[in-house]
């Protein structure tokens, strides 16, 4: 605070520099201001106004048209207005993404409580036709050099991001005004119709600026210290707001209607850890499908790219701790998403400290909540067995109707190779080769009635995170029609089971699990259907696939015929 107090009496010195708050103002309209936050209530907004006022003079409040609060010093003619930005901006005393704004910009003042910069009530006097507009003096070339000598490496810096920003630089920032740096300056200075020395004055500075972080208005950026995460950033705090620390995640959701939302990543771990947490968050609906990917060895990126949303996450790891961030901005919002991310990732600190472990992802990616974050869930998850070593699976054609993107355990993606909608039956062939614990093996001898059979199959569409197995017997050779293509099972199965193998006591396939009803009605509890194996070795021919046959019986015991029908069997999940 004392060197606050020195640079405003600094201030106070030069001629003309602050104007008195009490002083009469004949209108708005030619009055400046440097805007230096704004917030969404007006409580909040009184309560740093009042804060500001104690280190500062020419404090004042305004209502916004956004239905915001700023809080801004002056008024200033445009003189004053630079020098107060470009001075204060320098030492720290207010953000570095304050502007200038003009008083009509601004609706009924609330801070000093009573004021008001009133606005014009006369006409300004029109100038005669053959008066030559007066300009505002602006430095010489060489007072522009020595001002911009003044500047420090950090402001410099700020300088060439704002002139990449404004699509006239594409060289390095690195704080160096080489010959690249004056080219783009002279272009910036042409573009808005300035002499192009290549050495941008104080004024031209500050307008560059200006327009660089207006982009960044209302969003309330501020430093947040996170001491538990063990993270210091800049969070826009405009738009979210805290909300809970629930491991590994500190939650800040929207605060207001953007639908935006902010998580820190804190936690103790390794590599594998962070390999884990890399898979686990692809899984969240927060982070959609589309967008990059990218794996390294003391880090990770993930972006993804919705209708709807745009997130990203950044993640580094380091002596044992795994932190970083993830940002869901709603999309066709593209410039403010961009420029708040490198203001975000720019900021990022660490410091000491962690929240608690991730747990297990593989128990947790069958959870429907992770931390209280939903989980990326398919329109519908069936079962299906794998047929060859290469990992094709046989599956219910009911699995895969409609379907965007087919998996299979929700990890590989899989296309439709062979269908046929009669028999209700498909073949899927993995994107890339798989190699199955278990393929299936077809039972060539005829089944018995009244045999004792089971079912292998995701009862639970995947909550259960494996295949449960199901047991009953061959009630009938045929459908309730006589098809001779099923088989009528009492057996109490699941939608989830559909498109399983159904195996006898030695544990070979005797069929496939099918919905088997006629369209519009329903089946009694304990009465299921299975296509025979005929039709279902037709099928795989068709397809291309060789099944793999046996004429072994056998009689296992529940426990071991579970094994070997569940080693075989694959979540086949269907994606909108």
């Amino acid at each position: 605070m004392a060197r606050v107090a020195v640079l405003i009496a600094c201030l106070l010195l030069l001629p003309g520099l602050v104007r008195a708050q009490a002083a009469p103002f004949p209108g708005r309209d030619g009055l400046l201001f440097v805007q230096i936050e704004a917030q969404p209530s007006l409580a909040e907004a009184q309560a740093r106004a009042r804060d500001h006022a104690r280190n500062l003079p020419d404090v004042n409040g305004f209502a916004l048209p956004s239905g915001w609060y700023a809080i801004a010093l002056g008024p200033y003619d445009e003189n004053e207005a630079v020098r107060v930005l470009e001075v204060y901006r320098r030492e720290g005393v207010i953000a570095r993404d304050s502007y200038i704004a003009r008083g009509s910009d601004y609706g009924q003042q609330f801070w000093p409580v009573g004021a008001n910069v009133p606005a014009r009530t006369t006409p300004a006097p029109m100038p005669r036709p053959d008066a030559a507009p007066t300009p505002t003096p602006d430095e010489t070339l060489r007072e522009a050099r020595a001002s911009e000598a003044l500047l420090g490496r950090e402001e410099r810096a700020a300088l060439q991001v704002a002139l990449e920003w404004a699509g006239v630089y594409r060289g390095a920032i690195d704080a160096a005004f080489g010959p690249g740096t004056r080219s783009a300056m002279a272009a910036w200075q042409r573009q808005n119709g300035h002499e192009p020395t290549g050495v941008l004055t104080s004024r031209q500075r500050a307008t560059l600026l200006g327009r660089y972080d207006a982009v960044l208005e209302g969003l309330g950026l501020e430093t947040v210290r996170d001491a538990q995460a063990g993270i210091e950033m800049r969070l826009p705090l405009g738009v979210v707001a805290f909300d809970r620390h629930e491991a590994p995640f500190a939650h800040y959701p929207a605060s207001g209607d953007l639908p935006a939302q902010v998580l820190l990543i804190s936690q103790p771990g390794d590599r594998a850890t962070m390999t884990a947490l890399y898979d686990l968050l692809q899984t969240l609906e927060i982070i959609p499908e589309t967008g990059e990917r990218r794996l390294e060895r003391d880090g990770f990126t993930l972006t993804g790219a919705g209708r709807e949303i745009v997130s990203t996450g950044r993640v580094w790891l380091e002596s044992g701790e795994i932190k970083g961030f993830i940002l869901v901005w709603p999309a066709g919002d593209e410039e403010r998403r961009t420029r708040l991310l490198a203001e975000m990732e720019q900021s990022f600190a660490r410091l000491p400290g962690t929240l608690a472990a991730l747990a297990a992802p593989v128990s947790a990616r069958r959870m429907d909540l992770v931390s209280g974050l939903e989980l990326r869930r398919p329109k519908l998850s069936r079962s299906g067995f794998y047929v060859d070593e290469g990992g094709a699976v046989l599956t219910a054609a009911e699995a895969v109707a409609g379907c965007e993107r087919i998996t299979l355990d929700e990890t590989h993606g899989a296309t439709v190779a062979h269908l046929d909608t009669g028999l209700g039956i498909a073949i899927l062939r993995p994107h890339e080769a798989l190699a199955p614990v278990a393929v299936a093996r077809f039972q060539q001898d005829a089944p018995r009635l009244l045999s004792r059979v089971a079912v292998a199959g995701y009862s639970y569409e995947g909550r259960l995170g494996a295949p449960s197995v199901t047991f009953g017997q061959i009630a009938e050779l045929s459908g309730l029609a006589g098809e001779s293509h099923l088989r009528r099972l009492a057996l109490a199965a699941m939608p989830g089971d559909l498109g399983g193998p159904v195996v006898d006591a030695g544990g070979a396939v005797l069929g496939m699990l099918v919905p088997g009803a006629p369209e519009g009605r329903s089946l009694p509890e304990g009465v299921s259907f299975a296509a025979g194996n005929g039709a279902l070795q037709e099928v795989l021919a068709q397809g291309g696939v060789t099944a793999r046959v046996t004429r072994e019986g056998g009689d296992l015991s529940a426990e071991a015929l579970s094994n070997r029908a569940a080693a075989m069997t694959v979540l086949v999940s269907c994606w909108e």
